[in-house]
């Protein structure tokens, strides 16, 4: 099959849509049973503490932890739309701009209407628009990361299956990904003219060749939806969630679902009929086909995904010449480094080099994709001794990045064959969804080794000899570490023994990390 699909596995805890290019698994989306995502959801919040310093605040929104508002999600930043899709991942890998001569329209902005405070001047300071105890309606733009908390935004936005409204926004929009100048020019009279006053719009790439009903039906919708919440506000006191997103496999519809799919497949009964209500709804007139599954094999087996899965696990991932890459991911940054490895080519080494360098680009922007990795991103190319060897790596790599949702930007390859880029991080990557820091080595991913350890251990044993005035000492230490003691470091054992005239008795403890020792009297 050439087209797209998207193949949904529903069970008991978790929710997982992944979807498929011409057979290949290109993006996985997960959500466990008591953990649905976050981003989109809008808060009446609190805010707890401003920060100067900072230009920013944190916000009680009903969270775990209180979330982050920075200045500049406060005041107006329209010279910006994509930040202004931002809280919607799919609204934001529209790239929700237009072009530089919609520019000179985007001058109006109205926060009268909605009852909420006017957009200020970008430089006008944290303290002088929130105050400590100011109740706030915001967004969530970014899920919490680790240790940080969700980041929010004030500047609502509300996706619809064609359009993202912006309720406090006169202004409307078209993706840049929409090219056809006609159909821009369309689109935009379209929604122009059915819009309520000073309701701004963004027009999604899903809009292209829709009737005017289809968008007028979007508009409604997105109105009727944001008085709902706009009422709610005005009754109620922060922390309280005033709109939840919508659930897994009904964003995968609004967001992932596209005239390039041509197949949905699906293992749950009951979500399938959520699907076939919601497209109703939406897109009557379907050209897609929406399958319920029930064969006997799980659905992420039959379609080979988990091995899919388990691979974008993996630290390192070979190409087909026999090159490698290694994906490093730190708190800061990723890194990925490109190897030759096996490949050895059949020219010159100048050669082989571009050559592992292209296939690495293609792999490498796959593998952002696929694994959700966000942030700052350096990539280590192997040394490229041409300038245009370098011109033509750069140009592949911006050509694949342009069929990423994901917004990035990215900068020219260095001397030293780096290449530094950022893409747009919304939620965890898989790595963070799907594992943990390992307990044992505790994220470091290493230990120390046997014979570091051991040399630890003499050191203290010579401290605690000198001051220890009983005959015996006792050592707790993991059973790796007793063997190595009892046999090749048997020898630093008897020397303490004879220098300070006491008995070193070794106990072994399963219980222990192989780095834990304890040294007691016996």
């Amino acid at each position: 099959m050439t087209g797209n699909e998207l193949i949904i596995n529903v069970t008991y805890h978790e929710k997982r849509v992944a979807l498929l290019e011409n057979g290949e698994l290109v993006e996985l989306h997960i959500e466990r049973s008591g953990e649905q995502g976050i981003v989109g959801n809008i808060y009446m919040g609190r805010v707890v503490r401003v920060l100067p310093g900072m230009q920013a605040a944190f916000v009680d929104v009903g969270l775990d932890r209180a979330a982050f508002l920075y200045v500049a999600d406060v005041v107006d930043q329209i010279d910006e739309l994509e930040m202004l899709t931002g809280p919607n991942e799919a609204a934001s890998e529209e790239g929700a701009g237009e072009k530089d001569e919609d520019r000179s329209e985007r001058d109006t902005v109205n926060g009268e209407s909605t009852g909420r405070r006017p957009f200020h001047h970008p430089e006008v300071a944290i303290e002088e628009l929130l105050r400590e105890g100011q109740e706030i309606m915001v967004q969530v733009a970014k899920e919490p990361i680790g240790t940080k908390g969700a980041r929010l935004t004030s500047h609502i936005t509300l996706p619809g299956r064609h359009l993202v409204l912006m309720p406090n926004v006169d202004h409307v929009g078209v993706s840049r990904r929409i090219e056809d100048e006609a159909e821009r020019t369309r689109l935009k009279t379209i929604v122009e003219s059915n819009r309520p006053p000073e309701m701004g719009f963004i027009i999604r790439t899903a809009a292209v060749g829709k009737e005017e009903d289809a968008l007028k039906n979007d508009i409604e919708f997105l109105c009727d939806l944001w008085q709902t919440v706009f009422k709610k506000s005005k009754k109620t006191h922060a922390p309280t969630l005033l709109h939840s997103d919508l659930s897994i496999t009904l964003r995968a519809m609004r967001d992932l679902f596209n005239a390039d799919v041509e197949r949905v497949v699906i293992d749950a009964k009951d979500e399938y009929e959520k699907i076939l209500s919601f497209l109703g709804r939406h897109i009557p007139r379907l050209n897609c086909a929406i399958e319920l599954y029930e064969g006997e094999e799980p659905i992420f087996d039959h379609y080979g995904l988990e091995v899919e899965i388990a691979r974008a696990l993996q630290r390192k991932v070979w190409l087909r010449s026999g090159g490698y890459i290694v994906i490093e991911q730190t708190e800061a940054l990723t890194a990925i480094d490109v190897n030759t490895g096996r490949f050895v080519g059949k020219r010159n080494l100048e050669d082989t080099i571009l050559k592992t360098n292209l296939e690495a680009v293609k792999e490498i922007c796959y593998q952002l994709r696929l694994r959700n990795i966000g942030g700052i991103i350096i990539i280590d190319f192997i040394d490229m001794e041409k300038d245009t060897h370098r011109e033509k790596v750069f140009q592949a790599l911006r050509e694949q990045l342009n069929a990423d949702r994901a917004k990035t930007n990215i900068l020219k390859i260095s001397e030293l064959g780096l290449v530094e880029m950022t893409r747009k991080r919304i939620r965890d990557s898989i790595s963070r969804v799907l594992s943990e820091s390992c307990p044992y080595c505790e994220g470091k991913g290493y230990v120390k080794s046997k014979v570091s350890i051991c040399g630890e251990i003499f050191r203290e044993m010579q401290k605690e000899m000198k001051t220890f005035a009983g005959k015996t000492l006792v050592l707790h230490v993991h059973p790796d570490i007793a063997d190595l003691l009892y046999e090749d470091e048997r020898a630093g054992i008897e020397f303490l023994e004879r220098k300070y005239g006491k008995r070193i008795q070794i106990k072994d403890k399963s219980t222990y990390h192989i780095e834990q020792f304890e040294i007691v009297g016996a």
